[in-house]
């Protein structure tokens, strides 16, 4: 099979289309036959030579794919050859074949395109895991998603508001209508607004239940900021850095709480109890509508190296998508 691979770290121009060995079902995988993969940051990363794949991961980004099952290995119930499915993956998506643990298989929501699935299992699973089952959003409550024009960004604005919560993204302010289209009730133009005085202004002066953040370093100290008394500040990237300086008085005097996490090193039953979670609790809401994946473009797989450029500019909306045949 053929595969996207990185033989030196560098600009896109390091992914290099090539010939690879096909994979084999292990106990309890599932081979699927590609059909799209989509483009994360961690892929960028990666390919820069920061974010090498786990242990036992293929060598080759890609976090997510939708497909066909191609083959079942030994122990694997529930799934058969020819079924379509969309699935969460520690890497390999960029490939026509990858190996799949089953408890990562994911059944393609009804009334969703096969190829516009592949938008879905990443950011699904990073939102419903840290927005709901870690930080516990409620109805009623504020929600600031940050990066709100991302893939992550727009789903968390769409599922913030499904379960009730009023929802405030930050984003340039060339994406506002459509967050606002997606559910968001105030949007924030991150280089012209400061966040924290418009969480305030938007919540009378009580700030976010909820943080969803992408930045870390950067935006820690303005981020307990803007926490409401009891808040859950959850980080899930490092765009602004790694390390900073926490006013530990500050988070107690709110009663506050932060959390870091990431989902690709995870360990297999964790990543399996996140994907039962998001079929019964998520995919309900993109089946009726509720919630839908948001799709900038899809581009060849061949074409790779321009989609990490867009995605390093920041001038998409939503998933860039990288389809087969």
């Amino acid at each position: 099979m053929r595969a996207m691979t990185i033989p030196e770290p560098g600009g896109p121009e390091a992914l290099v289309w090539a010939e690879v060995p096909d994979p084999q079902p292990g106990p309890g995988e599932v081979v699927v036959d590609v059909r799209a993969s989509a483009v994360n940051r961690a892929d960028l990363l990666q390919r820069q030579g920061f974010y090498p794949p786990p242990p036992g991961a293929p060598a080759y980004p890609g976090l997510e794919c939708s497909g066909v099952v191609g083959a079942v290995g030994a122990g694997v119930t529930g799934w058969e050859v020819g079924q379509e499915v969309c699935a969460l993956l520690a890497g390999g998506g960029y490939a026509e074949r990858v190996a799949v643990p089953a408890g990562q298989l994911l059944p393609v929501p009804a009334g969703v395109d096969l190829v516009d699935a592949a938008a879905l299992p990443e950011v699904a699973c990073t939102v419903w895991s840290n927005v709901v089952r870690l930080a516990r959003l409620g109805r009623g409550e504020t929600l600031l998603v940050h990066g709100g024009g991302s893939g992550i960004g727009t789903f968390a604005v769409q599922l913030g508001a499904a379960l009730g919560a009023t929802v405030v993204a930050t984003a340039r302010a060339a994406k506002h209508e459509r967050l606002r289209e997606l559910g968001a009730a105030h949007t924030v133009d991150y280089r012209e607004q400061d966040f924290v005085e418009e969480v305030r202004r938007v919540t009378d002066g009580r700030g976010a239940d909820v943080i969803l953040d992408i930045m870390g370093a950067s935006y820690l100290s303005r981020n307990v900021a803007a926490l409401a008394d009891g808040g859950r500040l959850v980080v899930i990237g490092m765009q602004g850095g790694r390390k900073a300086e926490l006013d530990l008085g500050a988070l107690l005097a709110k009663r506050a709480s932060v959390a870091a996490t990431a989902l690709r090193s995870r360990p297999l039953d964790d990543k399996a109890e996140i994907v039962r979670g998001v079929r019964d609790e998520v995919w309900p809401l993109v089946e009726s509508g509720v919630v839908r994946p948001v799709v900038d473009r899809r581009l060849p797989m061949t074409d790779a190296a321009q989609a990490h450029r867009l995605v390093e500019s920041s001038d998409h909306l939503g998933k860039v998508l990288l389809t087969l045949g």
